[in-house]
Protein backbone atom coordinates (compact mmCIF):
# COMPACT_ATOMS: atom_id res chain seq x y z
CA UNK A 1 0.00 0.00 0.00
CA UNK A 2 1.15 3.76 -0.42
CA UNK A 3 2.14 5.21 2.51
CA UNK A 4 3.16 9.17 3.18
CA UNK A 5 6.37 9.37 3.96
CA UNK A 6 8.13 12.47 5.65
CA UNK A 7 11.80 12.76 3.31
CA UNK A 8 12.54 16.31 4.97
CA UNK A 9 11.90 18.53 7.42
CA UNK A 10 13.10 22.11 8.49
CA UNK A 11 12.05 25.08 10.50
CA UNK A 12 12.40 29.31 10.59
CA UNK A 13 11.90 32.02 13.47
CA UNK A 14 11.98 35.39 13.44
CA UNK A 15 15.35 37.48 14.64
CA UNK A 16 13.89 38.77 17.31
CA UNK A 17 13.44 37.04 20.84
CA UNK A 18 11.07 37.75 23.69
CA UNK A 19 12.06 36.84 27.18
CA UNK A 20 9.87 37.29 30.22
CA UNK A 21 11.95 40.05 31.19
CA UNK A 22 11.31 41.76 28.28
CA UNK A 23 7.22 41.61 28.57
CA UNK A 24 7.27 42.78 32.15
CA UNK A 25 8.79 46.39 30.56
CA UNK A 26 5.49 46.55 29.11
CA UNK A 27 2.41 44.51 30.55
CA UNK A 28 1.86 43.94 34.07
CA UNK A 29 3.50 40.56 34.22
CA UNK A 30 6.40 38.67 35.67
CA UNK A 31 8.70 35.50 34.61
CA UNK A 32 7.67 33.91 37.75
CA UNK A 33 4.15 33.95 36.77
CA UNK A 34 4.29 33.18 33.26
CA UNK A 35 6.34 30.30 34.22
CA UNK A 36 4.61 28.89 36.91
CA UNK A 37 1.34 29.25 34.53
CA UNK A 38 2.34 28.30 31.22
CA UNK A 39 6.09 27.00 31.35
CA UNK A 40 7.01 29.76 28.39
CA UNK A 41 10.32 31.33 29.23
CA UNK A 42 10.48 33.25 25.96
CA UNK A 43 9.31 33.53 22.30
CA UNK A 44 9.82 34.76 19.15
CA UNK A 45 8.32 37.86 17.88
CA UNK A 46 8.05 39.12 14.17
CA UNK A 47 9.84 42.50 12.69
CA UNK A 48 8.08 44.47 10.54
CA UNK A 49 9.98 42.78 7.30
CA UNK A 50 9.01 39.34 8.57
CA UNK A 51 5.59 37.85 7.43
CA UNK A 52 3.65 34.26 7.18
CA UNK A 53 4.97 34.25 3.64
CA UNK A 54 8.68 35.06 4.35
CA UNK A 55 8.60 32.34 7.54
CA UNK A 56 6.94 30.14 5.10
CA UNK A 57 9.05 30.06 2.70
CA UNK A 58 12.21 30.20 4.83
CA UNK A 59 10.91 26.84 6.80
CA UNK A 60 10.06 25.53 3.34
CA UNK A 61 14.02 25.95 1.77
CA UNK A 62 15.03 24.35 5.03
CA UNK A 63 12.90 21.59 4.72
CA UNK A 64 13.49 21.05 0.95
CA UNK A 65 17.48 21.36 1.48
CA UNK A 66 16.92 18.42 4.20
CA UNK A 67 14.83 16.30 1.56
CA UNK A 68 17.84 17.18 -1.10
CA UNK A 69 15.15 18.03 -3.66
CA UNK A 70 13.94 21.29 -4.99
CA UNK A 71 10.51 23.18 -5.91
CA UNK A 72 10.75 21.24 -9.16
CA UNK A 73 9.87 18.14 -7.23
CA UNK A 74 6.66 19.04 -5.16
CA UNK A 75 3.11 18.48 -6.63
CA UNK A 76 1.52 20.53 -4.15
CA UNK A 77 1.49 23.06 -1.59
CA UNK A 78 -0.25 22.75 1.60
CA UNK A 79 0.20 26.04 4.36
CA UNK A 80 -1.71 25.52 7.78
CA UNK A 81 -2.03 29.46 9.43
CA UNK A 82 -4.80 31.72 10.86
CA UNK A 83 -2.45 35.18 9.98
CA UNK A 84 -2.53 35.03 6.56
CA UNK A 85 -0.40 37.84 4.48
CA UNK A 86 -4.06 38.67 2.71
CA UNK A 87 -7.50 37.54 2.77
CA UNK A 88 -6.76 36.22 -0.04
CA UNK A 89 -4.51 34.59 -2.46
CA UNK A 90 -3.91 31.98 -0.38
CA UNK A 91 -0.87 32.80 1.20
CA UNK A 92 0.24 29.29 0.07
CA UNK A 93 0.51 30.77 -3.59
CA UNK A 94 2.77 33.59 -2.46
CA UNK A 95 4.99 30.66 -0.95
CA UNK A 96 4.60 28.76 -4.59
CA UNK A 97 5.71 31.94 -5.91
CA UNK A 98 8.80 33.02 -3.39
CA UNK A 99 9.95 29.22 -4.03
CA UNK A 100 10.30 29.50 -8.06
CA UNK A 101 7.27 27.19 -8.73
CA UNK A 102 4.76 27.80 -11.30
CA UNK A 103 3.73 24.14 -11.76
CA UNK A 104 1.07 21.98 -9.34
CA UNK A 105 -1.30 23.85 -6.85
CA UNK A 106 -0.81 25.41 -3.62
CA UNK A 107 -4.00 26.27 -0.65
CA UNK A 108 -4.67 27.42 2.86
CA UNK A 109 -5.94 24.94 5.33
CA UNK A 110 -7.61 26.94 8.36
CA UNK A 111 -7.96 25.18 11.81
CA UNK A 112 -6.08 27.52 14.10
CA UNK A 113 -3.95 25.05 16.55
CA UNK A 114 -4.95 22.18 15.18
CA UNK A 115 -3.89 23.63 11.25
CA UNK A 116 -0.72 21.70 11.04
CA UNK A 117 -2.56 17.90 12.31
CA UNK A 118 -5.82 18.42 9.89
CA UNK A 119 -2.92 19.52 6.96
CA UNK A 120 -0.79 16.52 7.42
CA UNK A 121 -3.57 14.03 6.86
CA UNK A 122 -5.00 15.88 4.47
CA UNK A 123 -1.41 15.47 2.84
CA UNK A 124 -1.91 12.30 3.39
CA UNK A 125 -5.17 11.55 1.69
CA UNK A 126 -3.86 13.32 -1.78
CA UNK A 127 -0.89 10.80 -1.58
CA UNK A 128 -2.56 7.93 -1.05
CA UNK A 129 -5.08 9.02 -3.40
CA UNK A 130 -2.99 9.31 -6.22
CA UNK A 131 -3.31 13.42 -6.58
CA UNK A 132 0.32 14.29 -5.45
CA UNK A 133 3.40 12.36 -5.38
CA UNK A 134 5.22 14.68 -3.22
CA UNK A 135 3.66 17.37 -0.84
CA UNK A 136 5.61 20.99 0.58
CA UNK A 137 3.26 20.96 3.95
CA UNK A 138 3.65 24.10 6.32
CA UNK A 139 3.34 25.59 9.13
CA UNK A 140 3.42 29.04 9.98
CA UNK A 141 2.07 32.09 12.15
CA UNK A 142 2.64 35.28 13.18
CA UNK A 143 0.18 35.74 16.22
CA UNK A 144 1.72 38.56 17.74
CA UNK A 145 -0.23 40.52 14.89
CA UNK A 146 -3.44 39.22 16.15
CA UNK A 147 -2.41 39.51 19.83
CA UNK A 148 -3.98 42.06 22.39
CA UNK A 149 -1.01 43.82 23.75
CA UNK A 150 -2.83 45.27 26.60
CA UNK A 151 -3.89 41.40 27.61
CA UNK A 152 -1.71 40.57 29.89
CA UNK A 153 -3.54 37.08 30.07
CA UNK A 154 -2.94 36.34 26.20
CA UNK A 155 -0.33 38.17 24.81
CA UNK A 156 2.55 36.35 27.18
CA UNK A 157 1.25 32.87 25.48
CA UNK A 158 1.86 33.48 21.55
CA UNK A 159 4.98 33.38 19.69
CA UNK A 160 5.59 33.15 15.86
CA UNK A 161 7.42 31.13 13.32
CA UNK A 162 7.07 28.46 11.08
CA UNK A 163 7.73 25.04 10.54
CA UNK A 164 7.78 22.32 6.87
CA UNK A 165 7.76 18.55 6.24
CA UNK A 166 8.66 17.31 2.76
CA UNK A 167 6.17 14.61 2.26
CA UNK A 168 6.66 11.76 -0.21
CA UNK A 169 4.58 8.60 -1.61
CA UNK A 170 6.29 5.27 -0.54
CA UNK A 171 5.62 1.72 -0.84
CA UNK A 172 4.57 0.30 2.50
CA UNK A 173 3.68 -3.36 3.83
CA UNK A 174 0.53 -1.76 5.57
CA UNK A 175 1.55 -2.84 8.47
CA UNK A 176 2.29 -0.95 11.95
CA UNK A 177 5.96 -1.23 10.97
CA UNK A 178 5.91 1.00 7.40
CA UNK A 179 7.40 4.32 7.69
CA UNK A 180 4.97 7.10 7.38
CA UNK A 181 1.14 7.74 8.38
CA UNK A 182 -0.59 5.05 10.29
CA UNK A 183 -3.54 6.62 11.96
CA UNK A 184 -5.44 9.89 12.22
CA UNK A 185 -7.84 11.01 13.98
CA UNK A 186 -9.57 14.56 13.95
CA UNK A 187 -12.57 16.44 15.21
CA UNK A 188 -14.31 20.08 16.08
CA UNK A 189 -16.83 21.55 17.88
CA UNK A 190 -18.00 24.68 17.18
CA UNK A 191 -20.03 25.05 19.82
CA UNK A 192 -16.90 26.04 21.72
CA UNK A 193 -16.42 28.69 19.73
CA UNK A 194 -16.33 31.55 22.38
CA UNK A 195 -13.85 30.63 24.22
CA UNK A 196 -10.97 30.90 21.89
CA UNK A 197 -11.63 33.35 18.75
CA UNK A 198 -10.66 36.43 17.06
CA UNK A 199 -13.09 39.07 17.53
CA UNK A 200 -12.92 40.06 13.64
CA UNK A 201 -13.05 39.42 10.43
CA UNK A 202 -14.43 40.72 6.32
CA UNK A 203 -17.56 39.55 6.71
CA UNK A 204 -18.34 40.28 10.34
CA UNK A 205 -16.46 43.48 11.37
CA UNK A 206 -14.39 44.17 8.24
CA UNK A 207 -11.02 44.08 10.67
CA UNK A 208 -8.65 41.97 11.29
CA UNK A 209 -9.93 41.83 14.57
CA UNK A 210 -7.33 40.19 18.51
CA UNK A 211 -7.80 36.87 19.96
CA UNK A 212 -9.87 36.65 23.02
CA UNK A 213 -9.96 33.59 25.30
CA UNK A 214 -11.35 32.11 28.05
CA UNK A 215 -8.18 30.41 29.25
CA UNK A 216 -9.99 28.38 32.00
CA UNK A 217 -12.76 27.20 30.08
CA UNK A 218 -9.77 26.00 27.20
CA UNK A 219 -7.64 24.69 29.81
CA UNK A 220 -10.86 22.57 31.46
CA UNK A 221 -12.08 20.88 28.04
CA UNK A 222 -8.23 20.45 26.41
CA UNK A 223 -6.87 17.47 28.51
CA UNK A 224 -10.28 15.15 27.62
CA UNK A 225 -10.35 16.38 24.58
CA UNK A 226 -7.01 15.64 23.04
CA UNK A 227 -6.95 12.08 25.32
CA UNK A 228 -10.04 11.26 23.19
CA UNK A 229 -8.38 11.47 19.61
CA UNK A 230 -5.18 10.02 20.75
CA UNK A 231 -6.40 6.78 21.74
CA UNK A 232 -8.70 6.71 18.88
CA UNK A 233 -5.41 6.33 16.97
CA UNK A 234 -3.75 4.17 19.01
CA UNK A 235 -6.48 1.65 18.64
CA UNK A 236 -6.59 2.10 14.99
CA UNK A 237 -3.05 1.52 14.86
CA UNK A 238 -3.49 -1.58 17.75
CA UNK A 239 -0.76 0.46 19.92
CA UNK A 240 -0.44 2.07 22.91
CA UNK A 241 1.37 4.58 24.78
CA UNK A 242 4.14 2.11 26.08
CA UNK A 243 4.84 1.74 22.15
CA UNK A 244 5.18 4.89 21.75
CA UNK A 245 8.57 6.77 21.18
CA UNK A 246 7.71 10.10 21.02
CA UNK A 247 4.66 11.85 21.84
CA UNK A 248 5.14 15.34 19.98
CA UNK A 249 1.93 17.59 21.29
CA UNK A 250 0.23 21.25 20.39
CA UNK A 251 2.78 23.82 22.37
CA UNK A 252 0.60 25.35 24.21
CA UNK A 253 0.73 25.15 27.76
CA UNK A 254 3.19 23.39 29.97
CA UNK A 255 0.83 22.08 32.54
CA UNK A 256 -1.53 20.88 29.45
CA UNK A 257 1.06 18.95 28.04
CA UNK A 258 1.99 16.95 31.21
CA UNK A 259 -2.06 16.65 32.45
CA UNK A 260 -2.26 14.99 28.73
CA UNK A 261 0.56 12.83 28.61
CA UNK A 262 0.30 11.72 32.64
CA UNK A 263 -3.52 10.97 31.91
CA UNK A 264 -2.24 8.55 28.52
CA UNK A 265 0.35 7.18 30.75
CA UNK A 266 2.84 8.42 28.44
CA UNK A 267 6.29 8.34 30.12
CA UNK A 268 7.70 12.07 31.01
CA UNK A 269 10.84 11.82 29.14
CA UNK A 270 9.09 10.61 25.60
CA UNK A 271 7.00 14.20 25.84
CA UNK A 272 8.69 16.69 23.77
CA UNK A 273 8.47 20.24 25.02
CA UNK A 274 9.09 23.41 23.35
CA UNK A 275 6.89 25.49 24.35
CA UNK A 276 9.35 27.15 27.17
CA UNK A 277 11.52 28.32 24.11
CA UNK A 278 9.09 29.11 21.65
CA UNK A 279 5.45 30.12 23.66
CA UNK A 280 2.23 29.43 21.51
CA UNK A 281 3.08 29.36 17.86
CA UNK A 282 -0.42 27.92 16.73
CA UNK A 283 -0.04 25.91 13.57
CA UNK A 284 3.68 26.25 13.34
CA UNK A 285 3.60 24.51 17.02
CA UNK A 286 3.88 21.13 16.09
CA UNK A 287 6.63 21.02 13.12
CA UNK A 288 8.41 23.27 14.97
CA UNK A 289 8.65 20.95 18.20
CA UNK A 290 9.05 17.92 15.57
CA UNK A 291 12.14 20.17 14.01
CA UNK A 292 13.89 20.67 17.24
CA UNK A 293 13.67 16.64 18.29
CA UNK A 294 14.92 15.99 14.85
CA UNK A 295 17.55 18.09 14.83
CA UNK A 296 18.86 17.18 18.04
CA UNK A 297 18.55 13.37 17.40
CA UNK A 298 15.76 12.19 19.95
CA UNK A 299 13.84 11.87 17.25
CA UNK A 300 15.58 8.47 15.15
CA UNK A 301 14.60 6.87 11.67
CA UNK A 302 11.56 4.03 12.40
CA UNK A 303 10.83 5.74 15.88
CA UNK A 304 6.57 5.20 16.52
CA UNK A 305 5.25 9.39 16.81
CA UNK A 306 2.20 10.73 17.78
CA UNK A 307 1.26 14.10 16.90
CA UNK A 308 -1.69 16.51 18.65
CA UNK A 309 -2.96 19.59 18.93
CA UNK A 310 -5.80 21.69 19.65
CA UNK A 311 -6.96 25.06 18.73
CA UNK A 312 -10.00 27.30 18.24
CA UNK A 313 -13.28 26.26 17.32
CA UNK A 314 -12.90 24.21 19.09
CA UNK A 315 -10.89 21.76 16.60
CA UNK A 316 -8.48 18.91 17.72
CA UNK A 317 -6.58 15.86 16.57
CA UNK A 318 -3.77 13.71 16.75
CA UNK A 319 -1.56 12.14 13.94
CA UNK A 320 0.32 8.58 14.05
CA UNK A 321 3.80 8.17 12.47
CA UNK A 322 6.62 6.32 11.91
CA UNK A 323 9.55 8.39 11.77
Amino acid sequence: MIRTVVRGIGKALPRNKVTNADLEKIVETSDEWIVQRTGIKQRYIAEADETTASLGEAAARAALDNAGLTSADIDLIILATSTPNNTFPATAVEIQQRLGMTHGFAFDLQAVCSGFVYAINTADLYIRGGQAKRVLLIGAETFSRIIDWEDRTTCVLFGDGAGALVLEAQEGEGTIADRGIIAASLRSDGSHKEKLYVDGGPSSTQTVGKLRMEGREVFKHAVGMITDVVENAFAQAGVTGDDLDWFVPHQANRRIIDASAKKMEIAPEKVVITVDQHGNTSAASVPLALSVAVEDGRIKPGDLVMLEAMGGGFTWGAVLLRW
